[in-house]
């Protein structure tokens, strides 16, 4: 997955392989959703803040290797994944009544040979488990975490986010950009959205002199 760009991209926006830009805060996890058979017990969660990536790497590996895929928050007692390779993305939102389910789900896929992907803001330690058994078998997963963005990832993300609104800004307006907003995810994605919606509104072009003016106002 080499030139690929990372995001949590909304409805809409290209979700593919082809899609995903690599970079030092990204690639660990990158070469891990490559090699499932390398994640020790065959299980592994990404962490990392809103917006890093964890939904399109979780898709991308979904699209590969055809595992089923659910959130979290939608997980039930009644809930049967399709096959042996599973997705469960925001797992801190768990729901309790959920718990012992996702605890039977897990020994049979380890005893089976499954594989279980995880996505969650934080690692397992830090997630609001009630069931201890559970909460032991997720402490003990392999965790990848994606870090904030390095330079090349920022200023890819930021060009990225602008093509996805039909807007080609000049290098130079991406490059000002990446060196003046918090070297964030977030940052990123407010300040393109934030440029997009003044320019509509007051009918001006999306330029260095737009982005200055928004630069020096508070969100």
């Amino acid at each position: 997955m080499t030139n690929q760009l990372v995001f949590d991209w909304p409805t809409g926006v290209a979700l593919g392989p082809d899609d995903f830009f690599v970079s030092e805060a990204n690639a660990k996890a990158a070469s891990l959703m490559a090699s499932p058979d390398d994640w020790p017990e065959r299980k592994l969660v990404v962490a990392g803040p809103a917006g890093c990536g964890k939904s399109h790497l979780a898709r991308i590996f979904q699209g590969q290797t055809g595992a089923s895929l659910i959130n979290a928050r939608d997980v039930t007692p009644a809930y049967m994944p399709s096959c042996d390779m599973v997705v469960i993305e925001d797992m801190e939102q768990l729901p309790q009544p959920a718990e012992e389910h996702i605890f039977h789900l897990h020994n049979n896929l380890r005893a089976g040979g499954g594989t279980l992907m995880m996505t969650a803001q934080t690692p397992p330690s830090r997630w609001p488990i009630a069931l201890p058994d559970l909460r032991s078998r997720m402490e003990a997963a392999t965790v990848v975490q994606i870090d904030d963005p390095d330079d090349a990832l920022l200023s890819a993300l930021i060009m990225k986010l602008f093509a996805d609104r039909q807007i080609m800004p000049k290098p130079e307006l991406v490059s000002y950009l990446a060196t003046r907003i918090e070297r964030s995810f977030a940052a990123a994605s407010d300040i393109v959205a934030r440029l997009d919606a003044a320019a509509l509104a007051e009918g001006r072009s999306i330029n260095r002199g737009l982005a200055a003016s928004l630069l020096d106002k508070p969100a």
